[in-house]
């Protein structure tokens, strides 16, 4: 059993449902949609440049769950993934899935996306395993803060190794699919890197070391 490893956003999904999340909490009018909407530009920007400051970028994301009880935010959620995300699953990423779960590999998503808004999206796809930022929660609701090492960049080869550790798994045979060149540490990790649609710099890397380059928008 190998471990088959995916992105989500503009991976498994057409867009970065971070930066939708975002747009949305603004139609709804749950932010000032002035300066909301110029931070949600600006780290989605710095994310494609390579030089998002992940730290500032988590505190922006989860400012909005910290203002609101968890019962509402889990119906404007709902809301979201059923307007925003539904239209936006790729058929092709529903039968790769299914094509490794039919081999029998351990199937798992790693993101940057913080968990709240990143986990009825995995479940779309029936994947259980999300690696994810997990906003930290306290008497049932979100503080704003958040707990662990984010899942970005190095950090998601730091989050695989704890979750290798804690479930005795290994990286034999393992696979890694992204469309982003902010994944290039754990796409060195894997046996088989997979570059999904991939920007400019991802596109370059995976020429020079013959990594397989796949559409799933075709």
């Amino acid at each position: 059993m190998a471990l088959a490893i995916f992105d989500l956003d503009e991976t498994l999904i057409a867009a970065d449902s971070d930066h939708l999340w975002g747009q949305f909490v603004v139609e709804q009018g749950l932010v000032d949609a002035t300066v909301h909407t110029q931070k949600n530009d600006e780290f989605y920007a710095q994310y494609k440049a390579g030089r998002l400051d992940i730290d500032e970028y988590l505190k922006f994301a989860c400012s909005v769950l910290a203002r609101y009880p968890m019962a509402e935010l889990h119906q404007w959620r709902a809301r979201f993934v059923d307007e925003k995300i539904l239209p936006i699953c790729l058929p092709a990423a529903r039968e790769l899935v299914e094509s490794h779960r039919r081999q029998g590999d351990e199937l798992l998503v790693i993101t940057s996306t913080i968990e709240f808004v990143t986990r009825p999206i995995v479940e779309l796809f029936n994947i259980e395993t999300l690696i994810a930022p997990e906003p930290e929660i306290s008497n049932g609701r979100y503080t704003g803060n958040m707990t662990g090492t984010p899942s970005f960049a190095a950090g998601k080869v730091t989050r695989l190794q704890e979750w290798l550790a804690e479930t005795d798994r290994t990286m034999t045979g393992s696979y890694f699919y992204s469309d982003s060149h902010n994944d290039l540490p754990l796409l060195r990790e894997v046996d088989y890197p997979v570059a999904v649609d991939p920007d400019p710099l991802l596109q370059a890397e995976a020429e020079r070391n013959q990594w397989r380059v796949i559409s799933l928008r075709t």
